[in-house]
């Protein structure tokens, strides 16, 4: 039995925060319905047509999910609506700011009548201050919480590449809701969740906040090396491939001098003995690397690092993400079923023991309105033509 088979979400949601965290739910056993717009749906179905005709985003977000087509402002589809909410045990979304408000859906008054559900806001700012009223996709919470002057080279500033802010914030409203689930199995009391993006995102930018602040200098952008470890980035090998390699310690830079550049004077230069020093001279240390790299090609500098025991990874492409030998070698790969195939995914990140999560297929757009609207409220012949 999975952690929250019996656990009903009701899903008002769109794009990515809010379908990441209830995906998480549907994997571990809860049934998750999601609420779509007629006819159009959640519009991250139409971000892309990549995979077998449908939006990678859909697909990879939405497994797992019951879809309904709802006009919430429908008073037939409101009373469908209201009795899966009556039902539920957990009201997730990401609407609009003060959407749920205006049609009843806050927490304040579902929670009046049920005061064991919990309740899931997600938004871009948060509830109160300047900022509610705005709207708020991955790019701009990247830019307000400084992610984008901080990612980048030191000439052009850069977004992260994932919807990393969208990520985070459903990472957050996952955790939340099964804090409040756990909180209701001991105590009987629901929840009211808010989740921001800004908060979410700005969790993670902190140390770079405390150097700027306490440090009195901004974080250098750095592409794919470290702003403040050396060597710790992307190194060229003889045959024009890159290794990436971390020097973690004094230690680690001592064996990486005698075993691997095999240049035991370097160890002992003053320019590198201590971290600090080799951030300041690793305009030095990245020519002096691959000079010594230049003789092998990228497997076997790999296979040298790995000997010496210098953290070091190869650089691949997403295409190649469901082919990585490790996931072969651990069976972490399944099949979903999507509406327009079968497509490959990777199991949750958090084993259970004896608790493998179910990765169940993902909806159509509507898919299930005849067998929801029959569950909750209508006769089978007001539904079937």
């Amino acid at each position: 039995m999975l952690p929250l088979e019996g656990t009903t979400v009701v899903a008002l949601e769109q794009a990515v925060a809010a379908p990441f965290a209830t995906r998480q739910l549907a994997d571990l056993g809860a049934r998750v319905i999601k609420v779509e717009r007629p006819g159009a749906g959640d519009f991250s179905r139409g971000y892309d047509r990549t995979v077998h005709g449908d939006s990678s985003y859909f697909v990879w977000l939405n497994r797992g999910k019951e879809s309904i087509e709802l006009d919430i402002k429908d008073a037939d589809d409101r009373r469908v609506l209201d009795a899966m909410i009556a039902a539920a045990d957990v009201v997730i979304q990401n609407l609009a700011p003060g959407a749920v408000g205006r049609l009843g859906l806050d927490a304040a008054t579902l929670r009046a009548a049920r005061p064991d559900l919990v309740h899931c806001s997600i938004s871009g700012y948060g509830p109160g201050g300047p900022y509610q009223p705005k709207k708020a996709y991955d790019l701009l919470i990247q830019c307000e919480a400084g992610l984008v002057t901080a990612t980048g080279t030191p000439e052009q500033p850069s977004k992260a590449g994932v919807s990393i802010a969208d990520i985070a914030t459903g990472m957050y409203a996952y955790s939340g809701v099964l804090t409040a689930l756990l909180r209701r199995a001991t105590e009987g009391a629901g929840a009211t969740i808010e989740v921001a993006m800004i908060d979410a995102l700005a969790e993670w930018m902190v140390q770079p906040a405390y150097h700027a602040v306490y440090g009195g200098a901004e974080t250098r952008r750095t592409g794919a090396k470290h702003a403040s470890i050396a060597p710790y980035g992307p190194y060229r090998a003889g045959d024009g491939n890159q290794v990436f390699l971390a020097v973690q310690s004094d230690r680690e830079w001592v064996r990486l001098c005698r075993e691997v550049l095999r240049r035991p004077d370097l160890a002992d230069d003053p320019r590198f003995v201590h971290n600090p020093e080799r951030v300041a001279h690793d305009c030095v240390i990245g020519p002096l690397i691959e000079s010594a790299f230049a003789a092998f090609d990228a497997d076997r500098v790999v296979a040298l690092l790995d000997s010496a025991g210098i953290a070091c990874a190869r650089l691949r492409r997403p295409g190649e993400l469901f082919d990585h030998p490790q996931f072969a070698a651990r069976d972490r790969t399944r099949q979903v079923r999507a509406p327009g195939g079968v497509v490959q995914a990777l199991l949750p990140p958090a084993d259970l023991d004896e608790a493998e999560p179910v990765l169940g297929p993902v909806p159509r757009l509507g898919e299930h309105n005849d067998a929801l609207r029959v569950e909750f409220g209508f006769r089978r012949e007001e539904v079937t033509p």
